[in-house]
Parts: structure tokens; sequence; C-alpha cells
């Protein structure tokens, strides 16, 4: 009996996880670069390569995807700044410092262009919109940990203390993007700690 030949070799689909990853890495690099209503879907798919029946499996809409796009950048700003606070327990001062560090050093990595939650919270007024909303509880959490840390630092109201800050790091967010060479980073450690110093009186 005559020996069957092989099938010819079909080349595999991608898992569905690789997909994904590969639409919203694309799509957080287009996001940020040049702003969230300035990508649309096309452009996404042609950047990833990948079909938009493919995207639309993944992400019901573009809202979604926009959303995905922040979680992401949130997932990635409280990883870091939970790595910046491990070294420095029991040491509040400390930890305010090495969060200072990073968020300075962040304003002037290549291509930044600011914080992609007020960015992105900016394109979208509208209160009830999922990237808003994403921004917002990004906010909420920075203020959160901020009075955690306050408290720590020995403030007599660390609520307040806490919104001074998070107003003082959004300021150096902002501002690095529009003012030449590093002046608003470079003066954040300097400001912080004299709001420190002013809040235990």
């Amino acid at each position: 009996m005559a020996e069957k030949s092989p099938r010819s070799a079909s080349p595999e689909a991608p898992p569905p996880n690789e997909v994904r990853e590969r639409i919203l890495e694309t799509a957080s690099a287009l996001f940020y670069a040049r702003g969230v209503r300035a990508v649309g879907v096309d452009l996404v798919v042609e950047a990833a390569g990948v079909a938009k029946t493919s995207l639309y499996r993944h992400f019901r809409t573009k809202d979604d995807l926009i959303a995905a796009f922040l979680d992401r950048e949130d997932a990635d700003f409280w990883q870091t700044w939970d790595d910046a606070s491990a070294p420095h327990r029991g040491h509040p001062e400390a930890e305010l410092a090495a969060h200072l560090d990073w968020i300075s050093a962040r304003t002037r990595r290549e291509g930044y262009r600011g914080c992609p939650q007020i960015n992105t919270a900016a394109e979208f007024p509208e209160a009830g919109h999922p990237a808003r909303l994403v921004a917002a509880r990004h906010m909420q959490e920075l203020r959160r940990r901020l009075e955690d840390l306050s408290a720590r630092l020995g403030a007599c109201d660390p609520a307040r203390l806490a919104t001074q800050l998070a107003v003082l790091i959004n300021g150096a967010f902002v501002s690095n993007v529009l003012l030449a060479g590093s002046e608003p980073a470079g003066n954040l450690a300097d400001a912080a700690m004299a709001l420190v110093k002013a809040s235990r009186a």
C-alpha cells in the first residue's frame, strides 16, 4: 500500500492573547504619540498588521481600546511606584524622595508627551466616558497613596498635603513638556519638601 504524502504545513495562527497584546501595544504607542482622537481604528489595524475583525474581537469599540490603553499605562505607573516604595518602608521622607526622582526622570525620557491620563481626560470632557473614568480612578489612587504617605510624614492635615503634592506632581507632568530644559522636574523635590515642612507647622 502506497504511503500517504504528508500534508503541506500551514502557518499556525498566533494565540488570541498574542494578537490582543499586539493590537494594544500598537494602539498605545499611537495614542500616546499622536493623541487618542487623532488615531483611528484603521490606522491601528494597519500598523499592527491585523484584520479589523481581529481588533473588534478583542475590543468591542474604540472606546474600549482607549480604556485598555489607559489601564495598561496605569498598571505600569503603579508597578513603578511600588518598586520605588519597597526599599524605603519605614522611612517616609526617603520614600517620597524616591518617588520624586523617578517622576522627574519619567518627564525627561525620550518621546515624553505628558501624563497619558491627563492628556486623554482633556480629549474627552464627558464625565461618563470610559477613558475619563479610568483617568479619574488613576488620580484618585494617586491622591489616596499620597494621603497615606503624608500621614506617615507627620503632616498635621494629611489630606491637605496629599492634595498639594498631587497638584505639584501633575503640574510637573504637564509643565515639563512645555518649558525648556528640566526646570519643572529639577524643582519638584525642592517644592515638595517645602510643602512637607510647612505641613508639620
